[in-house]
């Protein structure tokens, strides 16, 4: 067994659940922490025992002794300059989606792992849930027979809703449909998407964010599987109290429906009323339990770079999945269907595009 160093950049909700996870394996021996607010980094090392904790994510990249880094730091601006940086020190990296704000700057990490032999993967924390895991099994051994259509639909909350919007201007699809576009494109593997048509649901996001409720997408596969997501940032308090899902696979031997939308544990307090714990993405700790994905995807991380095994996100995947949330904005401004790839100059219109009320 080789144990391994890691550094973490970037400790607030994701990067704190990856430090604690670190900090609990024995295959990290040295955990370096990095990160901008002082009570934060103060309360994290208080957790973890880390072997540095810095402000600086400079700290962690020119730190020889450090294998491997994970990159959960926002606004998404600083993914790519520290992404990169991390990659040039030739560490393996785990960064938080998305990949880039850019298919460029997609391209230049993707090239830049590939030149330097180190892994790189994005954190779609959603392929380690237990029943995505068991949607991709049933798919692969040919239980549903062939796939004619995949339909996903996940809301979250408007208070967390609002805390994203607030820091990134990217739209629903790129931070919450992605997830599931990147799930739906690993299960239908190697099928690619060739179109794609995309709408957005103004409602109690407009006056506040200037940005929609709700974005739907369809998309098209190379041999006529159909895609359709839908991501929501506007549910009201109470129900669920972060994030709710419901998978439909459709087969022409069978059929999926995996309901996520953690109804199956209520608390209900007299100070509090009723409540749906659980109900997270990334999932909690609950005591010396983990509920949720991060924790496993960390813990895969963490065991690819020290037995060097295939990292289950691949980069060129995530860079397809970035795509296709761009070409999503492109028709929702447009309001037309946009093919794939993207021309040299849809690319530049899909990054100059905001979501546009368009309503009466």
């Amino acid at each position: 067994m080789r144990q391994i160093n890691l550094g973490i950049i970037g400790t607030g909700w994701c990067g704190g659940i990856r430090a604690v996870t670190a900090a609990r394996s024995g295959l990290v021996d040295q955990l370096h922490l990095a990160e901008v607010d002082a009570d934060r980094l103060a309360e994290m090392a208080r957790q973890t025992d880390p072997t540095t904790a810095t402000a600086r994510w400079e700290d962690i990249v020119e730190n020889p002794a450090i294998d491997a880094v994970v990159v959960s730091a926002t606004p998404e601006h600083l993914h790519h300059p520290m992404t990169k940086a991390a990659l040039e020190a030739g560490k393996h990296v785990l960064l938080e989606k998305p990949i880039a704000l850019t298919l460029a700057e997609a391209d230049e990490l993707i090239d830049l792992a590939e030149a330097r032999g180190v892994k790189l993967t994005i954190g779609y924390s959603q392929r380690f849930n237990a029943k995505q895991a068991m949607i991709k099994r049933s798919i692969n051994d040919g239980a549903l027979g062939d796939v004619t259509s995949i339909l996903l639909s996940r809301h979250i909350t408007r208070s967390l809703g609002a805390k994203i919007s607030s820091r990134t201007k990217l739209s629903p699809a790129a931070m919450e449909a992605t997830h599931d576009l990147d799930f739906a494109f690993w299960c239908l593997e190697p099928r690619r998407p060739v179109r794609v048509y995309s709408q957005n649901a103004w409602g109690v996001r407009k006056d506040t964010l200037g940005a929609p409720d709700t974005q739907y997408l369809v998309i098209t596969m190379d041999d006529g599987v159909v895609v359709n997501v839908g991501a929501g940032m506007s549910l009201p308090p109470g129900y669920p109290n972060a994030s709710t899902t419901w998978i439909e696979v459709i087969g022409t031997d069978g059929a999926i429906l995996a309901d996520a939308s953690h109804r199956d544990i209520v608390l209900n307090t007299v100070a509090d009323g009723v409540q749906f714990p659980l109900s997270t993405m990334p999932g909690e700790f609950v005591d010396h339990v983990y509920a949720g994905p991060m924790e496993r995807e960390t813990t895969h991380f963490i065991e690819a770079v020290a037995f060097d095994r295939p990292v289950m996100v691949d980069a060129r995947l995530a860079r397809v999945t970035m795509e296709v949330y761009l070409a999503a904005d492109l028709s929702a401004e447009r309001n037309q269907v946009v093919e794939l790839p993207l021309s040299p100059a849809d690319v530049g219109a899909a990054l100059a595009a905001e979501p546009a009320y368009s309503g009466a």
